[in-house]
């Protein structure tokens, strides 16, 4: 019952900008966040943010990017500035929920940064 959907992802161009949306139904959830993984590397932490907006960026990313999230929606987004070829991955929307903890994952979004 519990889904996150997770949108958003293109291709845009090295400084360009694009803006990740992940829609969470079917419960209340504590923390949620971005994760990303590249072609032949595992899959690492982008930001997290919990329910009363506390943040928490991973180094590569700070500066550039910023998570926020409506709570009355379940909804939480990514916004990308000033993107890197570096950036280019899946993007997974993470959440947990409030009741009794457990994690679920968004299905993915594709993020392609050009040169």
């Amino acid at each position: 019952q519990v889904q996150l959907v997770d949108s958003g992802g293109g291709l845009v161009q090295a400084g360009g900008s694009l803006r990740l949306s992940c829609a969470a139904s079917g419960s209340i959830f504590s923390i949620m966040g971005w994760y990303r993984q590249a072609p032949g590397k595992q899959r690492e932490l982008v930001a997290t943010i919990t329910r009363s907006s506390s943040t928490n960026y991973a180094d590569s990313v700070k500066g550039r990017f910023t998570i926020s999230r409506d709570n009355a929606k379940n909804t939480v987004y990514l916004q990308m500035n000033s993107l890197k070829p570096e950036d280019t991955a899946i993007y997974y929307c993470n959440a947990r929920t409030h009741y009794d903890s457990n994690v679920y994952w968004g299905q993915g979004t594709q993020v392609t940064v050009s040169s």
